[in-house]
């Protein structure tokens, strides 16, 4: 299991959420944890060209730590589920393959995806307006993250550039490889639109790829709620029908 943290597309502290991680390693699973570069330092793809080599190395490694090569998952919240997802969608896509270890593939076999945005142009859809409008700011996080800075970069809202948008959209990179699914938000959400998971989740269906669907009440964009035994029970059960199955 490769974990991948949140932070916004700005910050990926690997420490997040360890107690997610304690209950899956419980389980008996290899769980491994990465930091990734983030924006504005790096635009996409670079982020998600750093998870898939991870994968690769885990591979590469797969002796040395006890890892079953052919039975890998990713599981991010968030920013993390937004580069889980993506891993998951462009399966076999060897463009964002870079770096090393190249002759090991990064392709998953399922995918853990909490809260996280699948369509950068509709981020703050179902929300308030005054929500809304701050998505179409040029500081928008998912603005910085595809177009940058004005300064070193592109800059400028995430409408600005639709063709940016559209190749840092997950959504648009399902593909027969695309692996299972295991999607959940909650209902308080104030931060990502439960929308954006949902949106994944019926595309996901729609091209035949098996997704599971949890709406989680009260839960809000991360904390406690996300730790419950109820949820990790969920999670679990998830991996052992499909990594053990």
């Amino acid at each position: 299991m490769l974990f991948v943290t949140g932070g916004g597309f700005i910050n990926a502290n690997k420490d997040n959420y360890v107690q997610q991680r304690l209950a899956m390693a419980e389980a008996g699973y290899v769980v491994a944890s990465m930091e990734y570069r983030v924006a504005p330092t790096v635009l996409f793809p670079a982020p998600l060209e750093d998870v898939k080599s991870a994968v690769r190395y885990l591979r590469a490694q797969s002796g040395k730590f006890g890892i079953d090569g052919a039975h890998l998952a990713v599981f991010g919240a968030s920013a993390g589920g937004y580069l889980a997802a993506f891993t998951g969608t462009s399966n076999g896509d060897k463009q964002f393959d870079k770096g090393e270890n190249l002759d090991q593939n990064s392709q998953v076999q399922a995918v853990i995806d909490f809260y996280r945005l699948s369509d950068l142009l509709r981020v703050g859809e179902g929300f308030p307006d005054d929500v809304v409008q701050k998505h179409t700011s040029a500081s928008a996080t998912e603005a910085i993250w595809v177009n940058g800075t004005s300064v070193f970069n592109y800059g400028g809202p995430i409408t600005r550039y639709p063709e940016h948008a559209a190749a840092a959209n997950p959504i648009n990179y399902i593909n027969s490889n695309t692996p299972t699914f295991l999607i959940m938000h909650g209902t308080k959400d104030t931060i990502v639109s439960p929308r954006q998971t949902e949106i994944l989740h019926q595309a996901l269906l729609q091209k035949g790829i098996d997704s599971t669907y949890y709406s989680v009440n009260n839960a809000q964009h991360g904390g406690d709620y996300w730790m419950q035994p109820e949820i990790m029970k969920i999670v679990i059960q998830f991996l052992d029908k499909h990594l053990k199955g």
